[in-house]
């Protein structure tokens, strides 16, 4: 029956995307920013550039366009388009290019160096921002992979890049990677972000090897694995999602990123998993979106060491289909703090009570519809407030 209800709903809301939703008046007068907000779409997502976002946006899915909503509510709202399975570097310099309208500028010594053009899409002339700089800062929204790619965007706004400026002449550096640009970010928020990667990575290993897995583990594994897996375009095989995604990697990657000391860090982690007073972790399949469901029941069990050796245990169990709560709340090398709202720290990640859905349940769900407005309504009037 619940189920059915969903389903109902998620007609209702696909047919009148703001029904059933309450009108809120947001006072601007009485906050202390309106800086423009950046969603940044995680694997194979979407930007509202894209002909399909109008009949399915990313942001909002079945219930309706989420940007637009905000906008109706005085928010500026951008949501660029990145690369489906592109490492953090790559989709760092594609939003950077749509932001600032410039042409895509991978560098010169990363695109040697990974086997792939250095350019890509021309944005001149169609900068998403109209004004980009220490005055006009942006708050940057990053869902899933989307959170390892507003930190790299930020990391390299902070400092650029050792690398590319090292083998570029000054009149052919992409002003991404000169940094120095700090100062144009005012906040980052992560949502169900895996800053540490996911042992989803090396369950996919488990369910490969069941036979007799259920086919809504191996439903996972396919779309992870088609999705996250290495660009089929002779690119080393490193520069992709996949590669950034693992718990070894994921970590080595936080550890090129700084914090600012002058830009408010936000988490917000998901669960959909309990676990008992013996420190079992169970999940209930009938709560999650069938593609998640059977992904979590095995990262429910799954403990072991990395290559690298990392040490997976027990504490990594709890999930939200794809990504480990803990992985979630911020990157290990970061300092963190427990956050409910109100004042906040800089330079620390402040994290949130962990979001009671699975991964999709912070961009709308899918079949299993989730209004989140009023979510994002209050998550940006705090931001503007600080």
């Amino acid at each position: 029956m619940a189920k059915i209800t969903s389903f109902i709903m998620t007609i209702i809301m696909f047919l009148f995307p703001f029904a059933n939703i309450p009108e809120v008046q947001v006072d601007f007068d009485s906050m202390n920013t309106d800086y423009t907000y950046v969603f940044i779409h995680g694997l194979g997502g979407w930007g509202e550039d894209q002909i399909w976002y109008d009949a399915f946006p990313y942001w909002g899915t079945f219930g309706g366009d989420m940007l637009k909503y905000l906008r109706g509510r005085g928010f500026k709202c951008v949501a660029p388009s990145v690369t489906l399975n592109g490492s953090a570097w790559d989709r760092a310099c594609e939003a950077y290019a749509q932001l600032a309208g410039t042409r895509v500028d991978y560098g010169k010594e990363h695109s040697k160096r990974c086997n792939h053009s250095r350019y890509g899409i021309d944005y001149t002339g169609r900068a998403m921002l109209d004004k980009w700089d220490s005055e006009n800062k942006i708050n940057l929204m990053g869902h899933s992979f989307g959170g390892a790619t507003m930190l790299e965007l930020v990391e390299l706004l902070m400092n650029g890049s050792e690398a590319e400026r090292r083998v570029t002449a000054k009149d052919d550096l992409s002003p991404l990677f000169e940094g120095g640009k700090g100062d144009y970010v005012y906040s980052v928020t992560g949502l169900a972000a895996p800053y540490n990667g996911t042992t989803a990575v090396p369950c996919r290993d488990v369910i490969n090897a069941n036979k007799n897995a259920p086919f809504n583990q191996r439903l996972t594994v396919a779309a992870v694995g088609g999705i996250a897996g290495p660009v089929p375009d002779g690119r080393a095989d490193y520069d992709c999602a996949g590669y950034d995604l693992d718990v070894d990697n994921a970590i080595a990657l936080t550890e090129t990123w700084h914090y600012s000391d002058d830009i408010y860090y936000f988490s917000v982690p998901c669960c959909m998993t309990d676990t008992d007073e013996n420190g079992v972790t169970t999940c209930d399949e009938s709560d999650f979106e069938f593609i998640y469901a059977g992904a979590s029941t095995v990262m429910c069990s799954y403990t072991g060491t990395t290559p690298g050796g990392v040490v997976c245990d027990e504490s990594w169990q709890p999930n939200d289909g794809l990504v480990n709560t803990k992985s979630a709340r911020a990157p290990f090398n970061a300092k963190s703090a427990d956050y409910e709202g109100g004042p906040a720290a800089k330079g620390i990640f402040n994290v949130y009570p962990a979001y009671r859905g699975d991964h999709m349940s912070l961009m709308g769900g899918l079949l299993n519809n989730n209004n989140i407005r009023l979510f994002y309504i209050n998550l940006m009037v705090n931001i503007n407030s600080l």
